[in-house]
């Protein structure tokens, strides 16, 4: 697997991870206290990165959850998304996968095939199969999450630009540069609209159409998208922020490849 598709993906599993699922039952007969205790408890471990003991005890969760409320019920999707966020952090993707194609299984029944639950269980998916380089497999997940994000939230709405990005990094994955630019450039514009010109998430986006100019050796391109990032994360965070640090880092990159040394050293800070 290539390092920086693993950089990307694992990045957006720690955000999406436990958001669009843990909320589901609240207007619903759960799987009783026995099930809340393993399941607070498999999260726990997974904060603490026991990742081991926090599989075992995920599992106990799912098995309970299914004897009690039946395969079909929200306590077992959310079972099956804290085993599959556990295999992911450890790294056993493939016994993530049929975790997460059946969570989009049962959200499809609970929500209909258009609700936001199923956007974010596609995106995740997707973003396993990005993760394995099974891109036929992640594309039209991708794309169907889209969809969703679309006719749910309209067409500028911050979900949208995060969908947009994550099919935008699929296809430069796959160096279809062509594809990706284009939707690029759409959720910077969505994130600029939204958030103003001096947001970190348009900073964030900066950057990504800085790398797609990069992979393409279009340098001069690059580096302006890169310095302005870079001076967006100044002028909103502190200045020993890691995310500097990062920008420091992918300027510098960028000069090292073109073999421009002595522009290397303006950006130790």
């Amino acid at each position: 697997m290539k390092k920086g598709v693993a950089k990307f993906v694992v990045s957006i599993f720690v955000v999406v991870a436990f958001l669009g699922v843990l909320p589901l039952t609240a207007n619903a007969k759960g799987a009783g206290m026995e099930w809340e205790i393993l399941f607070l408890e498999a999260k726990k471990l997974y904060e603490a990165r026991d990742y081991d003991r926090g599989i075992i005890i995920a599992q106990n969760a799912l098995e309970f959850a299914e004897k009690t409320v039946g395969p079909d019920h929200l306590d077992v999707a959310t079972s099956l998304n804290m085993l599959a966020t556990l295999y992911r952090a450890k790294g056993e993707y493939a016994n993530a996968k049929p975790l997460l194609n059946r969570l989009v299984g049962i959200l499809e029944k609970a929500f209909g095939p258009e609700h936001p639950h199923v956007s974010n269980s596609l995106n995740d998916l997707a973003l396993l199969y990005h993760m394995l380089e099974e891109y036929d497999k992640a594309e039209p997940l991708h794309k169907r999450s889209l969809e969703i994000d679309e006719k749910v939230f309209g067409p500028e709405h911050p979900k949208v630009a995060t969908s947009l990005n994550n099919l935008a990094e699929l296809y430069r994955s796959q160096k279809e540069y062509a594809k990706a630019e284009p939707l690029y450039r759409r959720s910077l514009a969505i994130r600029e609209k939204v958030f103003g010109p001096e947001h970190p998430k348009v900073a964030a986006s900066l950057k990504n159409l800085a790398s797609l100019y990069q992979d393409q050796k279009e340098y001069s391109k690059a580096e302006a998208l890169h310095k302005r990032s870079l001076e967006i994360k100044e002028k909103t965070l502190d200045p020993e922020n890691y995310d500097v640090a990062i920008s420091l880092n992918n300027l510098a990159e960028l000069y090292r490849v073109q073999g421009e040394y002595s522009k290397i050293e303006a950006t130790k800070r």
